[in-house]
C-alpha cells in the first residue's frame, strides 16, 4: 500500500535564540546561520554564514559581542563576533566540541562546557576570558557530567546541571528517567561547596540568574511537559508558563532581566517577565543561507554499497564514508549528497 501526503507545508526551522541585553533584539540560528531580528518580531537580518554550523549566539552584558559555536574548523569551537568592527575570533582550540554556555556580568568571561578532560564523553565547566587564552576548569568531577552553566550576578558563584543524559539529548520531546537533571550551584568565591537548588527527578535545565541573583528562572517537565518556572535561592519553584505539549529548549535571558526568549516546537518565543505572557514572535527571513562551496574530488577506490535507482537511470554508492550519486550509463561527475 502506497500512501500519498499532500498539501505539507514547509516550515523554516528556527533555533537557539538569544535576546539583547537591553531587550531589543533577538539573535537565532537557522540553516546553520545566525540571524537577528526585531524582539517584536518581523524581518530578520543574515549577520553570520559560513561554512560549517554556527549555533548557540549569545550576546554579551555589554552588547558588544555575540559569542557563539561553530563546527566550522572540526568537532566545535567557541567564536566571539564584535557588533562593532565585525571581527571574528575563535577562543577555543580543543579536538573536543566545546559548547558556550554563557557571559560573566562584567564580560569579562565566557562559560563552556567540554568532554576533553573527562571520560566517556562526560562533561565540565570552563571559563576562558574573552581575550581568549587557556580555558580554566570551573567544575572538574570525574564520572559526573556537568554542563549549561551559568554564573550568577555578582560573579561568587556558578548554577549548572549535574547528572543525565540531557547535555547531548536535550531534543527530546517527552519524559525519560534518563534525561533527568538537577541544577546545583557552586561557590567560585570564598569557597568552593556544592549545593542542590532542585531536588531531582525531573529534568530541570537551563538555569538563568534573576537580575539581582536572588532565584534562577530554568526549564522543568515535573508536570509533565516543558515549562518556565522560577524559584527563589530559598523558596519553593512556581511554573510560570502552562504549555501541555510540545518541547521548550534553548531559552535566554536579556541583561536587564525583562524578558527571556526561547525555543519552542521550532518557532521563537518570547516571555515578558513583567505581564507573565508568552507569545510566539513572527519572523520572516530576508537574506541569502550559506552556500557550500564546490570541492572537486577525484576518487579510484574505497568505493561501496552501489545501488541502482528504481528507473535504472542513476546509480548511488559511499566513498570514503559520503554518499555520491552518478549517472548508470554516462558516468562521469558523481555529486555528492
Amino acid at each position: 500500500t502506497v500512501t500519498t501526503v499532500k498539501n505539507i507545508k514547509s516550515e523554516t526551522y528556527l533555533s537557539d535564540p538569544s535576546i539583547s541585553p537591553d531587550g531589543s533584539e533577538i539573535a537565532f540560528v537557522s540553516g546553520g546561520d545566525i540571524w537577528t531580528v526585531s524582539s517584536a518580531g518581523g524581518k530578520a537580518r543574515l549577520l553570520i554564514a559560513r561554512p560549517g554550523y554556527d549555533s548557540r549566539p549569545l550576546y554579551s552584558p555589554d552588547g558588544q559581542f555575540i559569542a557563539f559555536n561553530s563546527t566550522i574548523t572540526g568537532s566545535g569551537d567557541v567564536y566571539t563576533y564584535n557588533l562593532k568592527t565585525g571581527a571574528l575570533n575563535r577562543l577555543t582550540y580543543d579536538d573536543a566540541n566545546e559548547e558556550i554556555n554563557g557571559w560573566s556580568a562584567d564580560s569579562k568571561l565566557i562559560y563552556l562546557t567540554s568532554p576533553a578532560k573527562d571520560i566517556s564523553g562526560m562533561k565540565d565547566v570552563f571559563k576562558v576570558k574573552v581575550s581568549g587564552g587557556t580555558p580554566m576548569a570551573v567544575t572538574d568531577n570525574r564520572f559526573i557530567t556537568e554542563f549549561f552553566a551559568a554564573p550568577s550576578p555578582d560573579g561568587k558563584s556558578v548554577a549548572f546541571n549535574m547528572r543525565g543524559m540531557s547535555s547531548v539529548q536535550w531534543w527530546r520531546n517527552g519524559r525519560s528517567h534518563l534525561d533527568e537533571s538537577e541544577i546545583w550551584i557552586r561557590q567560585t568565591s570564598g569557597g568552593s561547596a556544592y549545593t542542590p537548588f532542585t531536588k531531582g527527578g525531573a529534568r530541570d535545565l537551563w538555569p538563568m540568574w534573576n537580575k539581582d541573583g536572588s532565584g534562577m528562572y530554568f526549564i522543568s517537565d515535573r508536570t509533565g511537559t516543558q515549562n518556565l518556572w522560577f524559584s527563589s535561592l530559598k523558596g519553593e519553584a512556581k511554573q510560570l508558563t502552562k504549555f501541555s505539549s510540545g518541547r521548550m529548549i534553548w531559552p535566554s535571558m536579556a541583561a536587564n532581566g525583562e524578558s527571556i526568549v526561547f525555543e519552542k516546537d521550532f518557532k521563537i518565543w518570547k516571555y515578558s517577565l513583567a505581564d507573565g505572557k508568552a507569545t510566539e514572535l513572527p519572523v520572516t527571513l530576508v537574506g541569502a543561507a550559506t552556500i557550500a562551496g564546490t570541492e572537486h574530488l577525484r576518487l579510484t577506490n574505497q568505493f561501496r554499497d552501489v545501488t541502482l535507482s528504481p528507473d535504472g537511470k542513476k546509480i548511488a554508492f559511499v566513498a570514503r564514508g559520503e554518499v555520491f550519486v552518478a549517472g548508470a550509463k554516462e558516468g562521469g561527475d558523481a555529486y555528492r549528497v
